[in-house]
């Protein structure tokens, strides 16, 4: 059985999740599942970085001992993917035991490649991002994604890694693998980022009590994206034999795109390691063209959210309404007008007419379902390219087509004048219906599996109900 890959980023427990980071979870959810139903063994990955300083800053804050905050965020995250049905494989901590020695064995690796240094650097440190910024970085003396809190100036001695050494070696990388990064605006970037000269980075700070021990020197702790970036070869399950690897897909936000595109393939070079084959970067939902953070106070909780919906709608809605790659905007009002008008009013309304007159007309026994009737080659070739949104659409002219079989047909007509008639075009409906759900299973698994139940084994079980209600009351904000 062939082997698939996948990992999402993972986010600081610096906060609790918000739709924003459940998108990136979710579309990689989608993936893995889809690969699944390919007969592919599939390895998903996630976790929580809980190293660095903007943890220990939080932790503070909520008055808790580092260690107590980071285990009650990581549930508290975990708990929230279970929730939205992710179905990861591994969940990789940045405390965990084996990532630690993970991390420690990568940088052996690389100290024995000549590629650390140690240094001083001098300069302005955004707490937020992690990382030190240049005055071009900035706009009025502020990081444009932490507005809130200036970067402090450090002058500080660290382990650097030899990043400038790699820059031929990377553009020939991706000049080679036109792949590698995608979207294609994302690559221009980091094409662009590169040719204008590469720096070395700090990979390690001094030891202030708090991250993974440098190897050798107890007065420094590993920078955390050199840290963190290693966690997908701990899932892989390095330093051991790691047949996992390299990944297919890393799947992340494009705001941590010169991390994954640059410094981590550069790292793996080091280390003589293979680069993962492709490192896609998706967009970010925006609530009235602002992004959303928990300091503009417009977060939602994907949970609550769910819970007003159902989990499958609130994944349709993401995956649907933002162009993959791309970004997009959040709203309540197209939230509900999408479960709806495509969900409840096409999909559910499909479902749910076929079963009532399969019940009514033929007993709720519909006999020998034959070949779904339509050709979905496009939808599978939208998902091998992670045209998520592109690929609803192709099942969506499927599902309207089933509701126009059923108009142009009319099997109330049927029933009285030609019932052999009549039960080929329920079985058709059927065949159709079951195909589509068996399509739609990586996007709303739940409710593809209420439709397998409810034509199972060719007969309808009225007890699975009504897919998606309907929405009287008004949205809650």
């Amino acid at each position: 059985m062939s082997k698939f890959y996948i990992t999402t980023a993972i986010p600081y427990v610096n906060d609790l999740p918000h739709i924003g980071t459940a998108y990136g979870l979710i579309a990689a959810d989608v993936v893995a599942r889809y690969q699944r139903q390919q007969g592919m063994e599939v390895l998903f990955s996630a976790g929580t970085d809980e190293n660095g300083q903007k943890i220990v800053q939080a932790a503070k804050k909520a008055d808790k001992k580092t260690t107590e905050f980071v285990d009650w965020m990581d549930e508290a995250w975990q708990s929230t993917w279970d929730q939205l049905g992710i179905s990861y494989d591994r969940f990789v901590r940045t405390t965990d035991k084996d990532h630690q020695k993970a991390v420690e064995a990568f940088i052996e690796t690389v100290q024995a490649s000549g590629d650390l240094y140690k240094g001083t650097y001098e300069g302005l440190y955004c707490v937020g991002c992690e990382e030190f910024k240049k005055e071009s970085d900035l706009v009025d003396g502020h990081c444009p994604d932490h507005p809130d809190e200036k970067p402090q100036k450090l002058k500080e001695e660290n382990y650097f890694f030899k990043l400038s050494k790699y820059q031929a070696q990377l553009l020939k990388h991706i000049e080679e693998h036109p792949d590698f990064i995608q979207p294609e605006s994302r690559r221009n970037e980091m094409v662009a980022f590169i040719k204008g000269g590469l720096e070395d980075f700090s990979a390690s700070r001094p030891n202030k009590g708090w991250g993974i021990t440098w190897p050798g020197d107890d007065k420094q702790v590993v920078y955390v994206w050199f840290d963190a970036l290693v966690n997908y070869l701990t899932a892989a399950g390095y330093p051991n034999e790691a047949p996992w690897w390299p990944a297919d897909i890393h799947l992340i936000g494009k705001d941590i795109t010169r991390f994954h595109c640059i410094y981590w393939p550069a790292m793996l070079m080091s280390a003589g390691l293979p680069l993962p084959k492709q490192v896609f970067a998706h967009g970010f939902f925006t609530i009235e063209g602002k992004k959303i953070s928990k300091s503009l106070g417009n977060a939602i909780n994907p949970v609550a959210m769910a819970g007003e919906y159902g989990v499958d709608a609130l994944r349709f809605y993401l995956m649907k309404e933002m162009p993959f790659g791309s970004d997009g905007e959040f709203s309540h009002e197209r939230f509900r007008e999408v479960y709806e008008s495509e969900l409840a009013n096409e999909f559910g309304n499909a479902v749910q007419r076929v079963a009532s007159m399969v019940e009514r007309y033929l007993s709720g026994t519909v006999g020998e379902i034959p070949k779904a009737s339509h050709d979905v080659g496009l939808y599978h070739q939208e998902m091998q390219k992670l045209r998520l949104d592109r690929a609803l659409d192709e099942l969506w002219v499927h599902v309207r087509g089933v509701n126009q079989f059923i108009e142009e047909e009319k099997p109330w007509e049927l029933a009285k004048s030609d019932h052999e008639q009549l039960v080929k075009v329920l079985q058709q409906a059927v065949a159709d219906i079951l195909h589509i759900g068996q399509l739609l299973t990586p996007f709303i698994p739940a409710t593809a599996a209420r439709v397998a139940q409810t034509f199972g084994m060719g007969k309808v079980d009225g007890s699975v109900g009504i897919l998606f209600p309907k929405f009287d009351a008004p949205v809650k904000r």
